[in-house]
This record gives C-alpha cells, structure tokens and sequence, in this order.
C-alpha cells in the first residue's frame, strides 16, 4: 500500500467506512476532542512522538529537527494549564518540513499559528507559555486521550477527525 501524503486528498470518514470492523487494533480513531489550528487543514504522515508535562523542551528539539514529512504526536497528558507550541515552533514545524502537529495539550498565539503552513490540532488555547526544564521523552509509545500512539504509525488529520493506523492507508 502506498502512503497518502497531506497533499493528497483523503477522508477519515472514508477509511472509518473500510475500517469500522477492525477489532485488531491497528486502526484506532482519536476522540473528538482537538480543535483545528495551524495553516494546512488536512495533513498525513509517518508518526513521530514527544512525551512531555508542562515543559516543551522536546517538543522544540523535535520541530527544530528534519520532518520529513512526518506528523510529531505530542503528549501533553491533557494539561491546560501550559501552552506547550507557539507561534515561533509551528514556524519552525513548518520551515523544517513537519506535516502536522497534534497537542494533547494547549497552544497559543492564534493569529501566528494560522499563518504558519503545518496543519496543527490541539485541545486549546492558554497564553502561559511553559517552564523549559529539560524534561520529555522522544519517539516513545504515548497515549493520547485514552488512544495508544506509537512511533512509525500513520496519521490522519483532516476537518471530520483524526484516525490512526499501524500501516500507511491508500486514498
């Protein structure tokens, strides 16, 4: 099967259609909790992952980093009360190649992240930026709200939801 890059049309609606049946897990569906931020509405890619509480270190290694096409998975364990990406990392996201980011968490800065072309989901808005301690986990298996995520899967983000799947889905 081949992959279904983010510039290449696809509905999450359409793969929960060919997938609703499967008991194996290997595709799981994201709660419908995460609103839409960044400037690409649709995206899809190979996952990578940052395991973090209150403390974007990781998550500013990562954007800072080649994407390659790939969307960074950052689990923020739900907290709002820290905005763990900003305007100046989904810049960064977008320049070094990223897809898409999904924060179990909160961003900030609205007008710059809508600007910026990454696709981008989050479960809010909080002006307080974190405390940078040094703290996080790269490309460990997370669980974002209550879905297992590891790195390698293939993610799928557009305006119906976000779905996840062990193998790359063709279009």
């Amino acid at each position: 099967m081949t992959a279904a890059p983010s510039s290449t049309p696809f509905s999450t609606c359409d793969f929960c259609d060919e997938h609703k049946g499967d008991m194996s897990g290997s595709f799981r569906v994201l709660p419908p909790v995460f609103q839409s931020f960044g400037g690409v509405a649709a995206f899809a890619g190979p996952v990578s992952t940052v395991k973090c509480h209150e403390d974007n270190t990781q998550v500013k290694a990562a954007v800072e980093s080649p994407g390659e096409g790939r969307v960074l998975v950052v689990d923020g364990g739900g907290s709002l009360r820290r905005a763990l990406v900003g305007g100046n990392l989904a810049a960064a996201a977008a320049r070094n190649g990223w897809a898409g980011l999904v924060v179990d968490g909160c961003v900030r800065d609205v007008a710059e992240l809508n600007a910026a072309a990454v696709g981008l989901r989050a479960l809010g808005l909080m002006p307080l930026p974190t405390e940078r301690r040094g703290e996080g986990q790269r490309d460990v298996a997370v669980q974002i709200q209550g879905v297992w995520v590891w790195p390698g899967d293939w993610l799928y983000a557009d305006a119906d939801g976000i779905v996840v799947s062990t193998q790359p889905l063709a279009a």
